[in-house]
Formats: C-alpha cells, structure tokens, sequence
C-alpha cells in the first residue's frame, strides 16, 4: 500500500490509502480540486471516504467528495454539526460511522473508535485491508486515545506539538493562554504519543507517520528523533505532496 499525503496541518488535512485493489480517501479538509489532483483526475479506483470530524480542516470537501459520488462514512452527529443530514436522507452517498461498529468498504473492514476532541462525535479509524491482513491506525485532533490495539503495521497519528516549545511560546507572548488551554484539551502532544505508543503493541508495526504538525508549537526532527528511537520503528513526518511506501514482508 501507499500513503498519499495532501495536507496535513491546521490549513487542512486529507490522505489518500492507495491499495491494488482501491483507494479510500482518509479526511477531506482540503479543497476537492487538490483531492482530484492527488488522484490523477481518476475517481474511479476511489472506494469511499473516511470523515474523522466537522471541523472545516478535516471536513472542508465533504459535500463535493458525495457530490462526485463517492461515499462518506463519519458521525452521526457530525453530520448534525454540518448540516449535511439531507444527504443521508436523498442520496446513498452519506453513511454513518459509529464507535465500535465494524463495517466493510469493498476490501477494507473499517473499525471507528472515540477520540477525545472539542467536536461533536470525534472518531479515529482501525482500517484493515483484507487482500493482505495490513492494518492501519488512523487518529488525529484528540488529547487521548483510551483503547489499546494489537497487529498494528502502520501508525498514522497526530503529533502536534511540544509541551516545552508550547510553553516557551506562551512566556514569550507568542500565543494567548487561550490557546493552550485548547491545545492541551483537543490535541496530542509528543509526550502523550509516546505514552499511546508504549501502551500498544508494536510487534508488527512497520511504519510510524506523524501528522497534523502545529506549525509555531512542534520540532519535526525532534518528534521524529524522539518517537524512533522510543519505538526502534520507522518514523516519518507527514509532508503535503509525499508518497509513503507502507510495505509489510512478505506483501
């Protein structure tokens, strides 16, 4: 498989999960022309996509995506949040996910769980490609993860700031307090994504992506130094315009 990456930041965010057998578009905060050029202008290899939460770097194309006939999966009560229920009700193109109901989308066996984040009905997704057995964590926005999983291959999660960058930042008058209250209760920090990892089993994780980078708050090297060398795993920074080989031997 490949990971595609279109945005990743508070500007927006969307990825593309590349399979043989199709493509399922992970977040749609960025404007659907960029979506459209990530894919070649081809839709048809798109197999749905996969809406984490309302806020408008997460959910900015959501209605373009069902209009172009792709079908959306995210929160009943996201879909609340936007104003978008019409959709549910006249066309096929809008689904609800919800904590802990496994569904399936063609080759994909999709796994929604709570996330902690100021949003409605914030999900984070367990995605498995049937084909191969590969499975893929998807998690952003959150402060918290309170489940733990196992046979993970590949961690794309957010890493959004650093408490001490953070810190300085506030004393230098660089960010209101405001802000900090918000980062610290919707967000991960890299010391809360070490303690996700180190509650999980790595095993069999091949490849750990960081995502979702504050651009003022967060050391990219630093954040990947950091989460390699606590991890012993391959550690990289979700950039707009990077390709991500997610490779499992034997696959």
């Amino acid at each position: 498989m490949k990971l595609k990456v279109i945005g990743s930041s508070s500007r927006g965010n969307s990825y593309i999960l590349e399979a043989d057998t199709g493509n399922l578009i992970l977040d749609a905060g960025v404007r659907f022309k960029e979506i459209q050029k990530a894919l070649d202008f081809d839709l048809s290899s798109v197999r749905g996509c996969l809406v984490t939460h309302e806020h408008k770097d997460h959910s900015k194309a959501i209605v373009d995506v069902m209009r172009a006939g792709i079908t959306t999966w995210t929160g009943v009560k996201t879909v609340e949040k936007l104003g978008i229920e019409h959709y549910a009700i006249n066309t096929y193109r809008l689904s609800f996910a919800e904590n802990g109901e496994q569904f399936d989308i063609d080759d994909f066996t999709i796994l929604p769980f709570e996330t902690e984040h100021d949003a409605a009905e914030p999900l984070g997704y367990l995605i498995q490609y049937r084909p191969t057995g590969e499975k893929l964590l998807f998690a952003t926005d959150t402060y918290y993860i309170q489940y733990r999983f196992n046979g993970l291959n590949y961690i794309l999660v957010e890493c959004n700031y650093c408490r001490d960058i953070l810190e300085e930042n506030i004393e230098a008058g660089r960010i209101p307090e405001s802000l900090k209250n918000r980062l610290l209760e919707s967000h991960f920090s890299l010391e809360h994504v070490k303690d996700f990892l180190k509650a999980n089993d790595l095993t069999q994780v091949r490849k750990i992506v960081l995502i979702h980078l504050s651009d003022g708050n967060s050391d990219a090297a630093r954040m990947v130094r950091e989460i390699a060398e606590l991890t012993g795993k391959d550690t990289e920074i979700a950039e707009p315009g990077k390709v991500v080989d997610l490779e499992m031997c034997p696959f």
